[in-house]
């Protein structure tokens, strides 16, 4: 279990980016976070594992306070925390066999991490979860080979192999055609319901979020305006959450697409990207 409370976030110069959040995130379901640009969704994300450091309130990870951690425990904690990242952070000269099992980094001494040095389970792990996200037979591929969304998927994998108790993905869609971001979609939300791990989706796209979340966290100005079931997000709660800002709207193509699928999240095979 995930929970925040009255989490928040100035900057030196003044600008408040999350004012007293609170959220409980849990179970496997797959919750959205949408809001404007600047709405401080980013920053939420990032402050949950501390790469933003919060200035008020508290991030606990199943009875774990994450704020009050010194940098070698948190360090350990970050294992449990799988992160996927909107420009993949990739290591682009290594092969895709290198970058999933660099989710295991945390879990070896550092000599073997310097080596490369990681166990049978550990590789065969790995070629399972390549398997899972549709690019077996690619693990000696260079990452800087791939597609956007091949390298997308290797994130993941590189997330899921570390074994979290949640994951957290920072706009993972945003650098990606429609196509290919409903497959990515589809990949985290099926990982959440066969893995039993939480995911909570950092997203600027309205559309994607109601199709395939469980729950919509909706921020405005820093603050939380909407926490509901995703069918709860109705015409009036969009305009609390974008108000003056205008809500971004799904290419015509995608909305096609979107109305010809049904309500439930697709649970199909995630096709191999060409």
């Amino acid at each position: 279990m995930l929970r925040t409370e009255n989490l928040g976030k100035t900057y030196a110069t003044g600008d408040e980016a999350l004012k007293d959040v609170s959220v409980e995130i849990g179970g496997r379901e797959v919750v959205a976070m949408i809001g404007p640009s600047g709405a401080g969704k980013s920053t939420f994300v990032r402050c949950i594992n501390r790469l933003t450091e919060p200035t008020a309130g508290t991030v606990t990870l199943d009875g774990t306070e994450l704020t009050a951690l010194g940098k070698k425990e948190l360090r350990n904690a970050r294992r449990d925390i799988g992160m996927v990242f909107q420009e993949y952070n990739l290591v682009e000269r290594l092969t895709v066999m290198e970058n999933v099992l660099s989710g295991r980094l945390g879990y070896v001494s550092t000599w073997k991490a310097f080596r490369r040095n990681f166990s049978q389970k550990d590789v065969q792990r790995a070629y399972d979860l390549l398997e899972l996200v549709g690019l077996d037979d690619m693990e000696n591929k260079r990452v800087d080979e791939l597609s956007g969304g091949q390298r997308q998927r290797v994130g993941i994998a590189r997330a899921v192999i570390q074994e979290p108790k949640i994951i957290l993905a920072d706009e993972p869609t945003s650098s990606l055609d429609p196509e290919t971001s409903r497959d990515v979609m589809r990949l985290l939300t099926d990982i959440a319901v066969d893995r039993n791990i939480p995911v909570l989706i950092n997203i600027h796209e309205v559309h994607l979020a109601e199709q395939y979340a469980d729950r919509i966290l909706g921020l405005h100005d820093g603050n939380l305006v909407f926490d509901g079931r995703t069918a709860e997000l109705t015409g009036d709660a969009k305009d609390v959450i974008y108000r003056d800002e205008g809500m971004p709207e799904a290419p015509a193509a995608e909305t096609a697409a979107d109305t010809a699928s049904t309500t439930d999240k697709p649970t199909d095979p995630v096709p191999v990207e060409e």
